[in-house]
């Protein structure tokens, strides 16, 4: 025999079926809401990562900022050097110990990226070079003939440029 539900467990199963819909109703939005904070937390820490490298690049570029300063100061004492050099007559002791004090602070600059702007027999080059002085010469016109200053460069650009005397030409 078969029984018929009655009107009262109909009743509950509909009931029930509410619920059941409510229930799920209720956790489609709580997954959404979770969903949603989950995306704000990626974008939060993708944000983070990037203030983090970004600092990091700033540090970076003034301690390079600041190095710059401080070698820009000592080109200054390396001139002085090589023009007491010049003006040496003799080689005493004395020179050979200013000489090699003069190399260990110049191979210092050179570790942290200091390099001599070569321009002597070069043509003229507005982005190394400062035209102090024409005369004319045998060489062609816009060659270096004679460096006055020694120009620089920190990390692959000028900190100062050459002073230079280049050809006019003419002279043959």
């Amino acid at each position: 025999m078969v029984r018929k539900p009655n009107k009262k467990q109909s009743g509950e199963k509909t009931s029930i079926k509410k619920q059941l819909a409510e229930k799920e109703k209720l956790l489609q939005e709580e997954t959404k809401k979770i969903q949603e904070y989950i995306d704000h937390l990626q974008r939060l820490q993708a944000e983070f990562d990037n203030y983090r490298k970004r600092t990091e690049q700033e540090k970076q570029l003034i301690i390079k900022q600041a190095n710059q300063e401080i070698i820009q100061k000592f080109l200054a004492v390396l001139d002085s050097f090589e023009l007491a050099f010049k003006t040496q007559k003799e080689d005493n002791e004395f020179t050979k110990g200013m000489k090699l004090i003069f190399s260990e602070i110049y191979s210092t600059l050179e570790k942290e990226g200091l390099k001599k702007i070569e321009c002597l027999g070069k043509k003229f080059d507005p982005n190394f070079h400062e035209v102090m002085l024409q005369e004319e010469s045998d060489k062609e016109e816009g060659i270096v003939l004679e460096e006055l200053q020694k120009g620089y460069m920190l990390n692959d650009r000028v900190i100062r440029f050459s002073k230079i005397k280049i050809s006019k030409g003419g002279k043959k």
